[in-house]
């Protein structure tokens, strides 16, 4: 009888041991924070260098879905802006008539697709949003010699670039003026964006966060925005309502 209940108790054993092991790991699977809060740097196929920036939100809503909002503030370029030097020393960019930059507020959802061990690994997600574009028009300024042969400093005027007026910009215009010169004149143009992305976080502690995300932006405005001008062209001939991207971004957060 007595080898009877060592049997048992070796099965017993077994079992309870599987039991703790599976209920460790399903905790271990569970999300240690609640929140996520990051910032990053935004390069896009739209941009210069740095595109722009961005921060978001993320609460968790369970283990594998997570909801977010977002804003992201970005300067949008024309595929075909060349900056050029002038006689004078300076530069511009020719046939620029405005700067274009877009605020973008969205909301979305997040899912685990791969999740990392607590300590080291890559977690992979893939990410959805949308939300309205806000874009702001702002007139791109130049400093344009009107002296006709006479330099003098009253006669070199900064204003907007204009192609019916500066019918001479690469022998007369002296340099681009400050960024902000324009900013008093500043139009908005409203838009809507939709994004899809996979996200690679590589944060080795509960409480921070770091990775990068890759994904494409399909965005579209009510009317052209006239980043570039020409002489006789019409602007919607040379600038596009609808304005696709491909983005990578650089982040980091906390969590909590």
């Amino acid at each position: 009888m007595s080898s009877g209940l060592l049997l048992a108790a070796l099965g017993v054993v077994p079992a309870a041991q599987a039991q703790q092991s599976q209920a460790t790991s399903s905790s271990n699977d569970e999300p240690s924070y609640r929140k996520e809060f990051t910032y990053g740097i935004n390069f896009n196929t739209r941009g210069g260098l740095i595109g722009g920036a961005s921060v978001r939100s993320t609460r968790v809503l369970s283990q594998d879905w997570a909801r977010f909002w977002s804003v992201e503030a970005v300067e949008i370029k024309h595929p075909k802006e060349q900056k050029l030097g002038t006689g004078y020393g300076g530069s511009f960019v020719y046939g620029k008539s405005n700067y274009f930059f877009a605020l973008r507020p969205s909301v979305g959802l997040q899912r685990v697709i791969f999740r990392k061990a607590p300590d080291s690994g890559v977690q992979v997600n893939v990410l959805a949003g949308a939300g309205p574009s806000i874009g702001l028009l702002m007139p791109y300024y130049i400093s344009y010699d009107y002296s006709n042969g006479r330099p003098t400093t009253a006669d070199i005027i900064n204003e907007q670039y204009d192609p019916e007026i500066h019918r001479d910009p690469l022998d007369l215009v002296v340099d681009r003026a400050p960024l902000f010169s324009g900013a008093g004149q500043t139009k908005p143009i409203i838009g809507a964006h939709l994004r899809g992305a996979l996200s690679f976080e590589y944060g080795r502690y509960r409480d921070a966060v770091a990775g990068v995300e890759v994904g494409f932006l399909l965005e579209a405005y009510a009317k052209d925005p006239a980043i570039i001008r020409v002489a006789q062209v019409p602007d919607k001939d040379l600038n596009d309502q609808f304005l696709p991207s491909v983005y990578l971004t650089l982040y980091l957060g906390t969590r909590n």
